[in-house]
């Protein structure tokens, strides 16, 4: 797993985005497999009228006598898939087995979507609205509407150490905005080709960053990107990326980043995803 810190190493990377292969850990073992149950959410009142799918995996190793941690996924229906590009359901399996990371239930959630009010139009996204706008918003919709509902019969610790969150590109920033607004719900980020860009105003994090220097908030986050992301009116994924990395070293978070040379997929993360996560709960109790 290759970290760049200092930044701008870029030049030492070998490989292009096909050779970001899933590795065994990625891969389905001879492991006790958990249990993902699907169900929508459609009563929000923090987002009106939207209504998504959202799916919990839950460990064979959970134990309701005992806290389970906590991991949160947006666009969470790629996520949960065992068979997708990011097997998620399989990496907590193998690494829960190993005692590489805690007993975790797994939420992963899709953005909201509006109905058509006309017959034969297509419902409208929330996506980029949800997921790209600053403020305490989406932080809200999951700890006071959607995760009461689908973790009502789980026990989830309520140390905030214990409550991970993630997501790529759009979802790369949400997650980290829920963090940032909510670091007494959730203190690890994980975000992928994260959009922190001029989208809806996401480029101000390295500034706001910095100026937590004499008092940092207590999260550990994981940067990833790649040299060939986009570069639009938005701004350039690559270089946002890289500034909140420097932004995060400057005021002395707790962090990691890794640039290579992929576009705008989730394909090298995906290859991460294991030692990302070895690396996220490195130091959390377990077993």
């Amino acid at each position: 797993m290759r970290f760049l810190l200092p930044l701008f190493a870029a030049a030492t990377l070998a490989g292009a985005a096909e050779d970001y292969v899933l590795g065994p850990d990625s891969q389905p073992q001879e492991v006790p497999h958990g249990e993902i149950r699907k169900a929508t959410f459609d009563t929000s009142k923090i987002f009106p009228d939207t209504t998504r799918d959202y799916w919990v995996y839950v460990p064979k190793q959970y134990d309701a006598a005992k806290p389970a941690a906590l991991m949160v996924f947006f666009d969470g229906g790629g996520y949960q898939k065992p068979d997708g590009g990011t097997r998620v359901p399989v990496v907590f399996d193998n690494l829960i087995a190993k005692k590489e990371m805690p007993v975790t239930i797994g939420v992963f959630v899709n953005p909201g979507a509006i109905k058509a009010s006309q017959p034969g139009a297509k419902d409208r996204s929330n996506r980029s609205y949800e997921y790209d706008s600053l403020g305490d918003a989406n932080a809200r919709f999951l700890l006071e509407e959607l995760l009461p509902v689908a973790t009502k019969d789980l026990n989830i610790t309520k140390n905030p150490d214990g409550w991970a969150i993630g997501g790529a590109s759009s979802g790369g920033i949400a997650a980290f905005t829920v963090a940032w607004e909510k670091p007494e719900a959730f203190r690890k980020v994980v975000s992928w080709i994260g959009s922190f860009t001029n989208i809806r105003g996401g480029y101000v994090y390295p500034a706001l960053i910095r100026q937590t220097k004499d008092k940092p908030k207590p999260l550990r986050v994981f940067l990833q990107d790649g040299l060939n992301d986009l570069d639009n009116l938005h701004g350039n994924w690559p270089l946002s990326n890289q500034d909140m990395a420097a932004a995060l070293k400057f005021a002395g978070y707790d962090y990691q980043f890794v640039l290579g040379t992929g576009n705008h997929s989730g394909k090298h993360g995906a290859s991460l995803l294991p030692d990302t996560l070895r690396w996220l709960w490195r130091d959390y109790p377990r077993e």
